[in-house]
């Protein structure tokens, strides 16, 4: 009897135990959109975007200008030529036609490289504010469907972070 009622003590300890732990949650990416290292690497992005777009248009305009060129010329040209014209022409178009996966997969590396350090000081301000404010378990908000009841801690998070809520905009009286 005593053992049992001795099994019985230590697992209601064990189950009070972590009854008393603090669960919070946080939307990380919310929390690094509103960094002020975001906006610069947004616009950092945008602009890489737009050169990888240029490069892209001044490919196209290569590739007709030489297809113009090889039309018009063409009789003018020997067999062999027109053959070494036509296998220019043939990867120029090949190298066009590949670009956008290329530019869209380049676009995606630049991406990782400026959120990298983001998510990193991101994610060690979350554990900053866990340590601090005695939580045991922060979980990101995006990745839970069902969890049990817990705290947003994205204010003390952004309050580690020395980043301030924007005032809200006035009411428009009607």
């Amino acid at each position: 009897m005593k053992p049992l009622f001795l099994l019985a003590a230590m697992t209601l300890s064990i189950f009070g135990a972590s009854a008393q732990n603090k669960i919070g949650y946080i939307s990380t990416d919310e929390l690094i959109s509103v960094m002020p290292e975001a906006q610069k690497a947004d616009a950092e992005l945008k602009e890489y975007q737009a050169s990888l777009a240029q490069q892209g248009q001044d490919m196209m305009k290569e590739l007709n200008d030489k297809d113009s060129l090889f039309v018009r010329d063409s009789v003018k040209l020997s067999p062999s030529m027109k053959e070494i014209k036509r296998n220019e022409l043939v990867a120029l178009y090949q190298r066009a036609q590949n670009w956008n996966q290329q530019a869209q997969d380049m676009y995606q590396q630049e991406a990782q490289k400026k959120i990298a350090p983001l998510r990193t000081k991101a994610l060690d301000a979350i554990r900053a504010v866990a340590k601090e404010s005695g939580y045991a378990y922060i979980l990101d908000i995006n990745s839970v469907i069902v969890g049990p009841p817990g705290d947003d801690v994205l204010a003390l998070v952004k309050k580690k972070l020395g980043i301030k809520d924007a005032p809200a905009a006035p009411a428009k009286k009607p």
